[in-house]
């Protein structure tokens, strides 16, 4: 367990990493992990009622192509932590984990490669909430907030874990089959992973980089205003071109092949009747990943209890799916719905 001091604007954040560790983890489709470490941050101190239940543990949950520290940026941390703000670190205990796959919990480039278990979101989910109950000893979350993947990540927690979490935060992302226009992308990567000259079933020796000329995800989470505002000549579009292939070869293959395809099968559908929390959706409406006009998450959630959605329309720097990493454009919405929770 280390300690570290992580200033952001003019806040001091003293946070905590610790790894968890899991013997034997099984997943759903029957795979097992020998060993499975999960790494999560922790900021604040827990506290507890008079019943001597933890009553301000909030779970917060990163997007696909980053990690628990994405978190950290001041477009989010900056926004969120410091007082008097929504997640005011000095009143709550934010657990902030690496997702299986992602970060510094276990993934295929830690030396299995192709050998790791496959693992699907609700394996993700089963194994926080065991890195919550067993390493953390938090039984109680007073709010879950999810970004993207995390929101998806969060509307299973709900189902999964009715009764656990107060309130649910899911943040660009639908409560539906994954499918469309989010499949899509995704499957386009996956298949040019899967067919690189250099791929050799996952065994290689060079990076496999056709995927990374082909940053579909890159265009998808943008939005095209902002695209434009960018590259408003060939030149500079040949130029963010670059910059979007090189923070796609920064990556692994291995690691970016099972983040894409833990996806396949999410659907939240049939678990959401179960939910008990209070829910408040948070979606963009220039958000092409998730597209407005498909009216996905309205029909999900209009036979719940205590949810509300909310489509937010593009800013003056309209961000797109992107939206989610910058806080400032949607945390009066968050900040209301937890002063509701009070």
């Amino acid at each position: 367990m280390e300690r570290q001091n992580t200033s952001k604007g003019d806040a001091m954040f003293e946070q905590t990493e610790s790894d968890f560790v899991i013997e034997n983890f099984e997943t759903a489709s029957g795979e097992r992990f020998e060993t499975l470490r999960q790494h999560a941050m922790t900021i604040g101190t827990l506290r507890r009622d008079a019943a001597g239940r933890i009553d301000n543990a909030v779970l917060l949950l990163h997007n696909t192509t980053g990690s628990g520290r994405e978190w950290l940026g001041p477009g989010l941390s900056g926004e969120l932590f410091g007082p008097g703000q929504p997640l005011d670190a000095a009143r709550y205990f934010l657990i902030v984990p690496d997702a299986i796959g992602f970060g510094r919990s276990s993934k295929p480039s830690d030396g299995l490669r192709a050998k790791f278990p496959q693992y699907r979101y609700g394996d993700i989910v089963a194994a926080q909430h065991r890195l919550l109950t067993e390493g953390l000893g938090v039984e109680h979350l007073r709010m879950i907030v999810g970004l993207s993947m995390g929101g998806m990540l969060a509307w299973l927690w709900g189902g999964l874990f009715p009764g656990f979490m107060d309130a649910l935060v899911p943040i660009a992302c639908q409560p539906a089959p994954m499918s469309g226009r989010n499949w899509l992308q995704r499957r386009m990567q996956i298949e040019l992973i899967r067919n690189d000259p250099g791929w050799h079933g996952g065994d290689y020796t060079v990076q496999p980089r056709y995927y990374a000329r082909a940053p579909f995800g890159a265009l998808m989470t943008t939005s095209p205003v902002h695209l434009q505002r960018l590259a408003p000549t060939r030149a500079a579009a040949d130029a963010l071109y670059q910059q979007f292939c090189a923070r796609a070869e920064a990556g692994d293959a291995n690691d970016r092949l099972y983040q894409l395809e833990a996806s396949m099968d999410y659907d939240p559908t049939p678990l959401l009747a179960r939910i008990e929390a209070r829910i408040l959706a948070i979606n963009f409406a220039d958000d092409e990943l998730n597209p407005a006009a498909l009216g996905t998450v309205e029909a999900a959630i209009a036979g719940l209890k205590a949810a509300r959605a909310v489509m937010l329309a593009p800013g003056p720097e309209p961000r797109g799916h992107q939206a989610a990493l910058h806080a400032a454009l949607w945390k009066a919405e968050l900040q209301a719905f937890v002063a509701a929770l009070e």
